[in-house]
């Protein structure tokens, strides 16, 4: 459902560190009001790469895991 906006998210936070910090402290207020499901949406807050990947049909590049998916899993900051 949310393919091209869960991809814009990935980027957007390994890009914006203010929007990463949103993300991690907010969880899905930071995502309101974009097209993505409630399972998505908690995909990325907790950066189950399986979930994202099997969603986007691809692998996740290494600089979205480093610097996302990673730190939100083991709830670090970058």
């Amino acid at each position: 459902m949310g393919t091209k906006a869960m991809l814009e998210v990935l980027e957007r936070a390994a890009d914006d560190i203010t929007f990463y910090n949103q993300l991690h402290e907010k969880g899905s207020a930071a995502l309101e009001g974009l097209d993505l499901t409630t399972e998505e949406k908690a995909a990325l807050i907790s950066g189950d790469q399986r979930f994202i990947e099997s969603r986007i049909g691809r692998k996740i590049d290494k600089r979205i895991e480093e610097k996302v998916l990673t730190p939100l899993l083991s709830r670090e900051r970058w």
